[in-house]
């Protein structure tokens, strides 16, 4: 096969076990691989129980894959797997850097993680061999130290056992923050200073197994290509299509923290209570101005270099750094908090960061507990402090509880959704009108009330990955953002930011040949590959467990707070229709094969060659 390593590492916690495992060309030629992948390993090995699994016991498996394009195609990117603490499905969390390329030139696919360790670990994976070593020193500590700590180590041992031999550069690393220590299920698994894997909650899933991070570092070449010259060929195509793209490469998403806002009416702003706002504090110029001191960073082999570097260089919280922030960040670490200054916003996302929690999930659920204070649902003796709209100080206090699990943090660490039955239980109250979430998790930034943003009604209700904003349910298959297209990146893998023109995905399918030799087009992948993805990822979040079981249609909804009316700006009173939702759902279920219940038909199933997946849906969910 080309394109591939050929061997994953199957790590064993519990015993320390360690062995190669090898998928053949039929099962990746079906699953490519990525969230791919990972689907049909989770579902092979944990399937016949999911509603049985405990995401967060030893049962649970992690993991971390590339995919045949990753390296290739330009902006490399790692998927990160498992059965989700939140959703309780399968989510392909996916993260940038160069740690997939540095596995892949160590000889492996992905990683295979299961059981539980004894003792805080980290796994160094270096050309032909993982380790599990010692991560003791580090548990406790947070992303700049963590990262500090293990880069010196890592570096030493690799000059020990080659002295003189090259002048090293430092490994790649996917680590995690206290909070994922303190098995928080808002929590990231990060890489770097600021890239973070945060849908998922997967943080927490290290944090479980008692893993710190993993580093690699490969001095092999990229799997070979079948066709070399015409890769390189696309290469350059799809490169000089993304240097068109001038403002992704000189603002990033960051440029959106005023225009979603101000322009869309999408933006979330004081828990979504409402999506407009004209605060021309938050504008990009203003980020660029006041706290940007490197504006074009990329991963490797990226030409659009979207992100930022920003520090904090004068006032109360002068030396945090962050990235841009990108667009998420800003408005769930801003406008959802009422901050409107760039300062202010990098404070938060630097803590954020250093603690290990996910922008979007802790965001969402400090912008819940405020309206319940808000609200005077929460009280000063319930949190200890008052907590106000746009009061930095009070968020910080807040996450840090979180990340400890101490009061009500300790409540608000799972997440909103599971906050609000916690908390609607001890107030007597339901408090699930004010949770913006799907599916157990905070949905994306991006809102529907105005109908102007890029999701549909249908978006996140039907998505597999729940809140997932890069992952959205769309009623065109295959639009360039629906989720049939994302699971081709998360499956290929690499980032989407550089295939967000036609013409650059019209090239993916040229490419994945002359990589793979494999003749895929968009007709085998829409009809066959990404049908079969999704419905695995379907089957797992229908079958959920073990704390809570999501029921069809029932939950495949809209939150309560995107009904009501958007209370200001140019679109003031509108709101999402309840019953143009339900005609989108029918339409979607049927187009992907699914029954009106949003269950995989057993037709599609078993001419997806899922028969397993029919089996346990029928014993488990019955017939229609």
């Amino acid at each position: 096969m080309r394109g591939y390593a050929g061997k994953f590492a199957e790590v064993d916690l519990s015993t320390g076990e360690v062995k190669e495992t090898v998928f053949g060309e039929e099962i990746l030629r079906q699953y490519l691989g990525g969230r791919g992948l990972a689907a049909k390993v989770l579902w092979d090995r944990l399937g016949g129980v999911w509603e049985k699994v405990d995401p967060l016991g030893p049962e649970n498996i992690l993991t971390i894959f590339a995919g045949p394009l990753t390296g290739y195609y330009p902006g490399s990117k790692m998927c990160i797997s498992g059965k989700s603490p939140l959703t309780l499905g399968i989510v392909g969390s996916t993260i940038a850097g160069e740690h997939a390329v540095e596995m892949r030139c160590a000889g492996f696919d992905g990683l295979i993680i299961k059981g539980r360790a004894e003792k805080p670990v980290y796994l160094l994976v270096t050309d032909g061999r993982v380790e599990i070593r010692d991560a003791s020193h580090v548990w406790g500590k947070g992303r700049v130290e963590t990262y500090r700590i293990l880069m010196r180590e890592a570096l030493g041992l690799l000059e020990e056992r080659s002295p003189g031999s090259r002048e090293w550069r430092e490994p790649s690393i996917l680590h995690i923050g206290p909070a994922s220590e303190k098995i928080s299920r808002v929590t990231a698994v990060q890489t770097k200073w600021t890239h973070g894997a945060g849908y998922g909650g997967y943080g927490a899933v290290m944090g479980s197994k008692n893993l710190k991070a993993v580093l690699f570092k490969g001095l092999g070449p990229l799997p070979e290509a079948w066709d070399m010259e015409r890769v390189r060929e696309i290469i350059w195509r799809i490169v000089r299509i993304c240097f068109k793209s001038d403002s992704m490469r000189r603002w990033g998403t960051g440029a959106a923290g005023y225009d979603v806002g101000n322009r869309l009416s999408s933006e979330p702003v004081r828990n979504w209570q409402d999506e407009w706002h004209d605060e021309r504090s938050f504008g990009v110029d203003r980020f660029e101005e006041r706290v940007w001191v490197k504006r074009y960073w990329g991963d490797f082999g990226c030409p659009t270099t979207c992100m930022k570097l920003s520090v904090v260089r004068v006032g109360p919280y002068k030396g945090a750094m962050s990235d841009d922030p990108d667009y998420e960040n800003q408005a769930y670490l801003g406008t959802n908090l009422g901050i409107f200054t760039p300062e202010e916003n990098v404070y938060l996302c630097s803590l954020m960061e250093e603690l290990g929690f996910c922008g979007i999930q802790v965001g969402n659920t400090l912008g819940f507990a405020a309206e319940l204070y808000q609200r005077g649902i929460l009280t000063k003796e319930d949190l200890g402090f008052e907590l106000r709209w746009g009061d930095v100080e009070g968020f910080e206090r807040l996450m840090r509880m979180m990340a400890e699990r101490k009061g009500i943090g300790d409540i608000l660490a799972e997440g909103t959704y599971r906050a609000a039955l916690k908390i609607g239980e001890m107030k007597g109250l339901d408090l699930t009108r004010y949770a913006v979430t799907e599916k157990g998790m905070g949905i994306g930034a991006h809102g529907v009330r105005s109908r102007l943003d890029y999701v549909e009604a249908v978006s996140y209700p039907c998505s597999v990955q729940g809140g997932d904003h890069t992952s959205p349910a769309m009623r065109d298959l295959r639009k360039g953002d629906s989720e049939l297209t994302v699971i081709l990146h998360d499956s290929g893998v690499y980032c989407w930011f550089n295939i967000m023109e036609d013409e650059a995905l019209d090239l993916v399918w040229p490419l994945i040949q002359a990589v793979t030799g494999w003749p895929i087009t968009a007709d085998t992948w829409y009809n066959e590959m990404a049908p079969r993805i999704l419905a695995i990822q379907r089957a797992t979040l229908l079958l959920g467990g073990p704390d809570i079981t999501w029921k069809p249609i029932r939950d495949d909804d809209l939150p309560a707070r995107w009904y009501e009316p958007l209370p200001s700006g140019p679109y003031k009173g509108r709101s999402s229709d309840r019953r143009e939702l339900e005609e989108d759902r029918r339409r979607y279920f049927e187009d992907v094969g699914w029954d009106e219940r949003g269950i995989p038909k057993s037709s599609t199933l078993k001419k997806l060659g899922l028969e397993d997946v029919d089996k346990k849906l029928r014993s488990y969910l019955g017939s229609p």
